[in-house]
């Protein structure tokens, strides 16, 4: 154990005691949850940040899109903006947040809402958008307010929830018998060709219950229009996996990171437009660039600078999750119709 584990362990203890409490209040219903008549499906986390939540609701919406109106819900995280809001053209990253944000330009045909009560959020939808069918809920595995239907927990392949401790000793945000809640497991981030023999490793370690799902995803990178030297500009949680691929295809790129949902100032840009100075162009992500367009700084290099698309591919072992999910919704969706009736 190092030095430094033996301030944070104690500490982690306590953080796992106050977590423990809030649970067991509304485990015994002195704090209450609310149930809602609409397929409600959560992608959320036990750890803080770098498990891609965005871009796996964004996977869920190509799967479920074609067959349903499909709504998304999310905090807003960093927003400047409170309540209820529902995206629109006059939104931006300030108004909604850089992930609502990115999944409204991308998915036009998608309703995307901020709230940070979820079930306040949901019935505005449903008010408003009473043609929506299901509701995705972007990182929503905390917010016991809200029972949701359908529950997928995602997990990093380099850093298992079942391996890692509560903050601030680990990254662990919850109690790991709390996956116990989830439907489905999702082990994010693997190697784009893992193994069946990889695979069952993990499944042994996790040891999952019979009735939860597990499944596999990597991120997949598409092309951009550049070529030559790359200067990375990140505000994300983790960027070493987006860096592992750059270097593959640019070794000569360099990284600027700074802290996640990092909105970019004045001292920021003129230091990227320094540092961008000895590159043949800037590469950033997706949702760095919702932050990043509405700076002085990207109308200058406007022609210097791209973002690099990212998907999410979610291998289908025995039955999909996507037709997990079509079943959850059609029999919520009968159960919720037999009530009325």
């Amino acid at each position: 154990m190092k030095w430094t584990d033996l301030i944070t362990a104690p500490l982690s203890g306590l953080y796992a005691t106050g977590v423990w409490l809030r649970h067991l209040l509304y485990d015994e219903h002195v704090f209450i949850s609310h149930e809602v008549d609409i397929p409600t499906i959560c992608v959320g986390n036990l750890a803080v940040g770098g498990t891609g939540k965005t871009p796996h609701v964004e996977a869920l919406i190509r799967m479920l899109s074609p067959h349903y109106k499909v709504a998304v819900l999310s905090r807003g995280y960093r927003r400047r903006t409170h309540g209820f809001v529902l995206a629109d053209e006059k939104s931006t990253e300030r108004t909604i947040g850089d992930e609502a944000m990115l999944i409204y330009l991308k998915f036009p045909e998608v309703r995307v809402a901020v709230c940070e009560d979820r079930v306040r959020g949901i019935r505005q939808i449903q008010n408003q958008c009473p043609e929506v069918e299901v509701i995705l809920l972007d990182d929503a595995f905390q917010h016991r307010r809200l029972q949701a239907g359908y529950n997928i927990v995602l997990t990093p392949y380099d850093r298992l929830y079942k391996d890692d401790h509560m903050l601030p000793w680990g990254r662990l945000r919850d109690l790991k018998q709390r996956v116990l809640k989830a439907h489905a497991i999702i082990v994010t981030n693997c190697p784009e060709d893992i193994q069946p023999i990889d695979k069952r490793v993990v499944d042994n370690h996790l040891r999952l219950p019979a009735y939860m799902k597990l499944y596999f995803s990597h991120i997949a990178y598409d092309q951009i229009p550049f070529t030559g030297r790359p200067l990375v500009v990140t505000g994300i949680a983790n960027p070493q996996y987006l860096m592992q691929h750059i270097r593959r295809h640019y070794p000569g790129a360099d990284l600027l990171a700074f802290p996640d949902h990092h909105r970019y100032s004045e001292r920021d840009q003129q230091l990227i437009q320094d540092r961008a100075a000895g590159f043949d162009f800037i590469l950033t992500t997706e949702k760095d660039l919702m932050r990043l367009h509405e700076t002085p700084l990207y109308s200058r290099l406007v022609d210097r600078i791209c973002a690099l698309p990212i998907r999410v591919e979610i291998d289908n072992d025995g039955r999909s999750l996507e037709d997990e999910l079509l079943t959850y919704i059609r029999e919520t969706q009968k159960r919720c119709t037999s009530s009325l009736s």
